[in-house]
């Protein structure tokens, strides 16, 4: 008989992932924590209830594992309706897609119990399943938007700006509820044509904000899908623009201040570009060197952001 209060919620919220979802299930079942230290919760939050609730009897034989049918769409609802089933005072929150190593929950364990009753979340290292070759136009700095976390070195508080990924990330529950929880104006909705994000971001610098402690723990660690759909151009000029919306999301005020300051920047990207690609032309010039992509990625969030603020305070020389 599980107990009926497990030291850590181990969660994953999914949409229509039943391919991948099962990998995943079985990573968290295969923890090398007794079944009665934790919990294993899945939010499905498909559109196809009765599709959802018959995929969910596939897993009734695993003792220490509930599932839950949500309705309500949205992945940050999904993440609070989770925390207030957590039977845990830690929940940690993986991905459909990700694979957890074996010592991944106690891991997130030992963090907290070493660091303190101040540490309020911990995240661990991300490294990725390549379902296609790594481009050789993928710049180090933009692993980062695929979920890919390595800061090396030990467990440690983390510096101000060292981040974690929501496919690996673990919280207090009190600290979850208390701070207002994942913002349901941020987080993706559906299958993923809307990449808007930045939930656990706000939700982890209100946390830090009030004084609580962001652990990096590497030996917490996960393995994570990189869709071949997300190695693309395409899909990361995509990525720049929805990361810049959501920024300016999360503070719109701050975003809106700062964009004049991003127009000298992004004139000098359309200049270094050939003359006759010095039009919106140049945020798709076709390029292989990881340097010059990383700059057109950052061309497409200045002008993202730019265009949201209404060119506001830019002067035209």
């Amino acid at each position: 008989m599980v107990s009926a209060k497990p030291r850590i919620c181990a969660c994953i919220c999914t949409y229509q992932r039943y391919d991948l979802l099962p990998r995943a299930v079985e990573s968290l079942a295969r923890q090398t924590l007794t079944k009665d230290r934790y919990e294993i919760l899945i939010v499905d939050n498909s559109p196809d209830f009765a599709k959802a609730e018959a995929f969910g009897q596939a897993f009734e034989t695993f003792e220490n594992l509930r599932y839950v049918v949500e309705r309500t769409p949205g992945l940050s609802n999904a993440r609070n309706v989770a925390a207030g089933l957590s039977k845990a005072p830690v929940i940690a929150f993986i991905d459909d897609d990700a694979v957890a190593a074996p010592n991944w929950a106690e891991e997130i364990l030992r963090a907290f119990e070493i660091f303190g009753p101040a540490t309020m979340i911990v995240g661990g290292r991300v490294d990725p399943i390549w379902q296609a070759p790594r481009p050789a136009w993928l710049h180090d700095s933009m692993l980062g938007n695929l979920s890919v976390v390595d800061w090396g070195g030990e467990a440690r508080i983390a510096a101000p700006e060292e981040w974690v990924a929501g496919t690996n990330i673990a919280l207090r529950v009190e600290a979850i509820l208390q701070n207002g929880g994942f913002s349901r104006n941020l987080g993706r909705i559906g299958s993923g044509s809307s990449l808007l994000s930045n939930e656990e971001v706000q939700l982890v610098e209100t946390i830090r904000a009030a004084g609580g402690k962001l652990v990096y723990a590497p030996d917490a660690r996960v393995n994570h899908l990189v869709d071949r759909r997300r190695l693309t151009k395409t899909w990361f000029r995509k990525r720049a623009a929805w990361q810049a919306f959501s920024d300016f999301m999360m503070d719109p005020d701050r975003r809106t201040a700062e964009a004049s300051r991003q127009w000298p920047d992004l004139v000098r990207y359309f200049n270094a570009m050939p003359p006759h690609e010095r039009t919106i032309r140049g945020l798709l010039f076709e390029t292989d060197d990881p340097d010059l992509f990383r700059w057109q990625t950052g061309a497409v969030y200045m002008l993202t952001t730019l265009a949201l603020a209404g060119f506001e305070g830019v002067e035209l020389a």
